[in-house]
């Protein structure tokens, strides 16, 4: 985790109707290599936010900027080609087509290969002619995952990752969430529902409650004292760390 920030976001509101917004004041900076786990109870609006940095939603107020540069909101397709990647929560794969085509159609010209991303997820090297909809949930996650990296993602936007899943599948894919920050140098922002392993592989979370940041402190000191944890999602807000 060193070099100059990557993704900034300042006094983001997300949201599906405009001055409603579901997200208030959302700022978070991140550095290449870091995950962070953005936790909540259901409804706090954490797939909201993600799908608005990706560009799926319009962007109600605030900024976002990788790199530096100002992404506009609503601009899907500007998002990910400048890097800013989203794996969703249905993971919405062409359930039709085989593993190595749901691949190849996310490759970027001159980008990652089918053989670098296998690297990551070899259990779908066995899997490349089988159609999507004939994996298994973990595979399905898997393949999610895996055409995501292949678009050379500077920041990994992971949406509950483990659902649907067996916890011990969930245990098995964080790690390779940490390994993707750590040998690729992208950003990752993890939304998990499983508390304590999204603790083990963050670096920091960042705890939303009705749309509002109650808590942010290091994946260490969270883990040390789940009381923290508990008061944050009762809506309690915690004082800024200590640095």
């Amino acid at each position: 985790m060193t070099g100059p920030e990557l993704l900034t976001c300042e006094d983001v509101d997300a949201g599906y109707t405009k001055g409603r917004p579901v997200v208030r004041g959302f700022d978070l900076r991140l550095l290449p290599g870091e995950v962070v786990a953005l936790l909540g109870p259901n409804g706090a609006g954490k797939t909201t936010l993600l799908t608005t940095l990706a560009g799926l939603l319009p962007r109600l107020g605030g900024t976002v900027a990788l790199d530096g540069r100002e992404i506009r909101g609503g601009r899907a397709r500007e998002a990910a080609r400048r890097g800013l990647v989203l794996v969703p929560d249905d993971r919405s794969l062409f359930t039709q087509l085989t593993v190595r085509d749901n691949l190849t159609l996310a490759r970027r010209r001159q980008g990652s290969t089918v053989d670098q991303v296998l690297e990551f997820f070899p259990a779908l090297g066995k899997r490349l002619k089988v159609p999507a909809g004939q994996l298994s949930g973990g595979e399905q996650q898997m393949l999610a995952l895996g055409r995501a990296m292949i678009q050379d993602p500077r920041v990994l936007l992971v949406d509950e990752l483990s659902m649907g899943l067996a916890p011990v599948i969930v245990e098995e894919l964080l790690p390779v969430v940490r390994r993707i920050a750590e040998d690729t140098g992208a950003a990752v922002v993890l939304v998990e529902q499983h508390v304590r392993l999204a603790l083990d592989t963050a670096d920091r979370a960042v705890v939303l409650v009705h749309g509002e940041t109650v808590l942010s402190d290091s994946a260490d000191r969270l883990a040390a004292d789940p009381g923290l944890l508990e008061r944050a999602y009762l809506g309690e807000r915690a004082p800024d760390p200590v640095p």
